[in-house]
């Protein structure tokens, strides 16, 4: 797990709405809504639906799959980034 602060996320192969973000770092703050673990928001364009994706046990991505097709995605935790929360998987 990265010392810097969790909201840092390295995301490759999601596009915020500033455009692709690449093998370069993003910043997106993990929403905890109070109590459980952080979760960014991400739509799936492959079946046009919303998801949280949350945290792993082990602090080093955030990981989650589209809840129809069950594509995956994973965001790597990382220094640098944007301030998005929302993202795109294409």
């Amino acid at each position: 797990m990265s010392s810097g602060p969790d909201y840092q996320v390295e995301i490759s192969g999601i596009q915020g709405h500033s455009g692709a973000l690449g093998g370069g770092a993003a910043k997106a703050a993990g929403v905890t809504g109070g109590a459980g673990r952080p979760w960014i928001a991400v739509t799936y364009e492959c079946c046009s639906v919303y998801s949280r994706v949350y945290r792993n046990r082990d602090g080093t991505a955030y990981e989650g799959k589209c809840p129809k097709c069950g594509k995956t995605v994973k965001a790597a935790i990382g220094p640098g980034g944007t301030a998005t929360r929302f993202f795109r998987a294409e």
